[in-house]
């Protein structure tokens, strides 16, 4: 009686599940692109930016050029450290203001900052 060799069955499946996923990736269309970051809410005009002595705390100072009353907040993606949101902001017609927000330390920095309505 021959015994089966199993080395070469989990090699068998292991080039069948590689060759599955392979297949699922080609699927996705050549002419996809990523998800780009959310514009700045209408009506908002707002400068984005890193604190000048840390890296990690990021800032969106807006002015509410429009006729009706907005809130918003800035959103930090922290790379590896979850991402964070800062204090939202309501401001009037005219009214400038900002939002803060921080990065944890131990991670990689901010790698996008975003500002959201």
């Amino acid at each position: 009686m021959k015994k089966p060799i199993r080395g070469n069955a989990v090699r068998a499946l292991a080039e069948g599940a590689a060759a599955a996923g392979l297949a699922v990736a080609l699927a996705v269309p050549a002419t996809a692109a990523p998800a780009l970051a959310p514009a700045t809410p209408p009506g908002l005009s707002c400068d984005t930016g890193k604190h000048a002595v840390d890296d990690h705390t990021g800032y969106a100072l807006c002015r509410n050029n429009g006729s009706a009353t907005q809130t918003f907040w800035v959103h930090l993606v922290c790379g590896w450290s979850p991402d964070v949101d800062g204090d939202h902001v309501t401001l009037g017609p005219g009214e400038s203001g900002q939002s803060t927000a921080h990065c944890a330390g131990l991670g990689t920095g901010i790698g996008e900052i975003q500002v959201r309505p």
